[in-house]
């Protein structure tokens, strides 16, 4: 499924400020886990797979639910230039990543209903234009609910444990205006970025926010949250759309 962003404007890419990336989503693009999916956000391009083994962490134990959690990486081609393997020690931005990503889409999870298995989520980013955690999290989304299907299909759950959709978005201000799904060119230079994590609901799960020099209004902020509603309204019918 794709969204495509036909009207050119001011930004470098040809989008007006409150348009997205062009998205699209490709199911089953590996074989081997419970569900996977090819995910592009214009130039920024993902590999989202969803893994699930029986157990959960000791904290979890005799607790009657099962557990989600997730890794991210950018793999070493994805940028220019080349990023060296993350391999005995992660990154603290490594870290934050993986982290909102498992916080973001196990509000997404009635953990009750999928007890003692481990669900992993694993973000491989094959190209980064930016957007990744965000782009993670949509995407990490698709992969989830295709995986979940997969278990209801084989018998091996009754019902989805997914109570609803998550979806996020990058926002900030560039220049002194508000813009939608930013690149790398425009996050590299944004005054404030800011990233927004929502339900299908459309309510607010995490903001993850900063003035990347001096300070922003309350009107600005306001401002970017509204593009974020439009933006996360576009892609949460993307998801759907991506299992029709």
């Amino acid at each position: 499924m794709s969204i495509e962003n036909p009207n050119p404007n001011l930004r470098v890419d040809g989008r007006s400020h409150d348009q997205l990336r062009p998205v699209e989503f490709q199911l089953g693009f590996v074989e081997t886990p419970a569900g996977s999916v090819l995910a592009k956000f214009g130039k920024t391009h993902l590999l989202c797979t969803v893994s699930i083994e029986p157990g959960v962490p000791r904290f979890l134990t005799d607790s009657g639910q099962g557990w989600l959690t997730a890794e991210y990486r950018l793999m070493p081609g994805s940028t220019s230039p080349r990023h060296g393997r993350e391999l005995m020690k992660l990154s603290g931005r490594t870290q934050e990543i993986q982290r909102l990503i498992g916080r973001s889409l196990r509000a997404a999870m009635d953990l009750t209903k999928i007890p003692d298995y481990t669900i992993t989520v694993d973000v491989d980013v094959l190209q980064a234009d930016a957007g990744t955690r965000t782009g993670g999290i949509t995407a990490g989304y698709v992969a989830l609910k295709a995986a979940i299907d997969k278990l209801i299909q084989q018998g091996t759950i009754a019902n989805s444990p997914i109570k609803q959709a998550i979806a996020a978005v990058s926002v900030g201000i560039v220049a002194g205006q508000p813009y939608l799904d930013l690149n790398y060119p425009e996050d590299s230079t944004a005054e404030v970025d800011l990233n927004v994590v929502m339900s299908g609901g459309m309510q607010i799960i995490e903001l993850q926010g900063t003035a990347e020099a001096g300070d922003f209004s309350r009107t600005q902020l306001n401002q970017m949250l509204d593009l974020a509603e439009k933006g996360i309204g576009q892609l949460l019918p993307a998801q759907v759309n991506a299992f029709v």
